[in-house]
This record gives structure tokens, sequence and C-alpha cells, in this order.
């Protein structure tokens, strides 16, 4: 008994598969958060170049 808890102990297999799995969903939401904040700045930029025109035209 105390052997296959001392096997159970060592086995990382596990362990590694959780680390993986972690680093993934942090990238994700790394590159979520980045894809948002670059999606916000090009709506404004291209907002600032839509009232810019729009008062030009006038």
């Amino acid at each position: 008994m105390s052997n296959l808890f001392a096997r159970f102990v060592k086995d990382e297999s596990g362990a590694t598969a959780i680390e993986y799995g972690l680093i993934a969903a942090l990238i994700a939401l790394a590159i979520i958060t980045g894809a948002g904040a670059l999606g916000n700045a090009i709506n404004s930029k291209f907002t600032n170049i839509g009232t810019t025109l729009n008062s030009s035209g006038s």
C-alpha cells in the first residue's frame, strides 16, 4: 500500500497537464485583452477621421 502511495506522490504527469492548461488560458486571456484594447484604439482613430472629414466637407 505504501508503495502505491509513493508512486502516486511521484507521478507528476497530471500536474504538468494542468500547468500547460493554465499557461494556455493565461496566453488566451492576454490575447483577448490586447485585441480588445487594439480594437478600441482603432475605433477611436476611425471615429476621429470620420468627424474630421464630415466637418471639413461642410
